[in-house]
């Protein structure tokens, strides 16, 4: 690793720091691009990752600073595509480590999402090897992309 971590190992304060005033310009220009173009309801942009950051220090080499990958809690961001601004949804513990509030099942994200997608899930599904497949696993359901939707 370097001292440009993107991945929040180590130096993660500065580094994310540094790392979001670098595609903050860029976010902000992309969908003011959108907006003006008259296709920022036409397009879903999705900010996240696969997983969240534990809310304390690993304590790595040299007190590195960084985080670890935590599973249990995560944050993403949405706009377009029919979803309604500023929308909140769940909460984490107070330490910020797991969420306990609106709970959202990754099965039930991707569904949602594939819905304001103009998709449904549901047919996606294949036989293989004897069972059913598809990106939702066999669950996932909608009922987030309620939510999300504008009003």
């Amino acid at each position: 690793m370097n001292a440009t971590d993107w991945d929040g190992h180590i130096g993660c304060d500065k580094n994310h720091i540094d790392r979001a005033a670098q595609t903050d310009k860029a976010v902000a220009g992309l969908l003011e691009d959108l907006k003006a173009r008259g296709l920022l309801d036409s397009t879903l942009v999705i900010w996240g990752g696969e997983f969240g950051r534990s809310p304390t220090s690993d304590g790595g080499p040299g007190g590195s600073e960084g985080r670890d990958h935590n599973p249990y809690g995560f944050t993403i961001w949405m706009a377009g595509g029919g979803v309604k601004g500023g929308k909140v949804i769940g909460n984490t513990d107070e330490l910020g480590l797991r969420a306990v509030d609106n709970r959202v099942h990754i099965n039930d994200l991707h569904a949602s999402l594939l819905g304001l997608l103009g998709l449904d899930h549901t047919k996606l599904t294949y036989h293989y090897l004897g069972r059913d497949f598809r990106l939702t696993d066999v669950a996932g359901k909608t009922d987030l992309m309620q939510q999300l939707r504008k009003a």
